[in-house]
């Protein structure tokens, strides 16, 4: 019987830590083929590359636990996916994991997220596509509690299959130990509280650090970040389509197309 094949990427770069240890444990499960960025390439959304070249080559990242097949790509994430896609494989792989993320990507989190991006992209092309992050921004980060879940949720998602139009976001708790489940949820609403540190170069020109702190607007407790603050691992699914369709019976009834 023919293993899965299985495309493997992230954001945070292919020597990451989260990500050499998504490879290890989707190798138990199938056939790995890494296409991941050369540099990190963190909160760049799904931002692609339209005006400047994209370089890739094949890369021995790890000799020992690495995966058969690695590509370094200049890109972003979702330019990996592309070029996976369009130019490395030779099949459409039957599902695509991105991450280990090393930090958060819950809540508001993943509109910013080249972690998701690279796993939408995939979604988009019709492929499964899941994207995995650790509540810990170390580079340093315990992952393997983790792993084990992580193993679960992909031999699920490749039984069952996930819906069409749907990508799945995880989120893990920061923890010594295996969490203590998995619960599937709705994104919470929150927000960014932010503010730009202003500074002088040497040379006298001013710049600016972005800086800011994450704003809980909801309590519900059926929220990823109620499942996260209380231990669990978080399962949302998320859609590419942004159609707000509880909005367009309201928007029929301005009068866009009256004298």
């Amino acid at each position: 019987m023919e293993k899965p094949l299985i495309l493997v990427t992230n954001d945070d770069g292919i020597t990451a830590p989260g990500l050499r240890a998504l490879i290890r444990t989707m190798k138990e499960i199938g056939d790995v083929i890494v296409v991941a960025p050369d540099s990190p390439q963190s909160g760049m959304g799904h931002a692609i590359t339209v005006d400047s070249t994209l370089f890739s080559k094949k890369v021995v990242v790890d000799h020992k636990e690495g995966a058969p097949s690695e590509y370094s790509c200049s890109g972003t994430p979702a330019d990996c996916v592309k070029l996976a896609l369009k130019v490395i494989l030779d099949r459409k792989p039957d599902i695509c994991v991105s991450g280990i993320n090393h930090g958060s990507n819950s809540s508001i989190n993943v509109i910013y997220s080249g972690t998701m991006s690279a796993a939408i992209e995939a979604g988009i092309e019709g492929i499964p596509a899941i994207g995995f992050s650790l509540c810990d921004y170390s580079w340093e980060a315990n992952f393997e509690p983790s792993l084990k879940p992580i193993k679960k949720i992909v031999a699920e998602a490749l039984a069952n299959g996930i819906p069409k139009g749907t990508v799945l976001n995880v989120n893990i708790p920061k923890t010594s130990e295996e969490p203590k489940g998995i619960k599937v949820c709705r994104q919470a609403r929150g927000n960014w509280k932010e503010e730009f540190d202003k500074r002088t170069s040497p040379s006298g020109k001013d710049y600016y650090w972005l800086t800011g702190e994450f704003e809980l607007l909801d309590k519900g407790e059926d929220t990823d970040e109620w499942a996260l603050a209380n231990g669990y691992i978080s399962v949302v699914p998320t859609q590419f389509d942004l159609t707000a369709h509880h909005a367009i019976s309201n928007i029929n009834n301005w009068n866009l197309n009256g004298h």
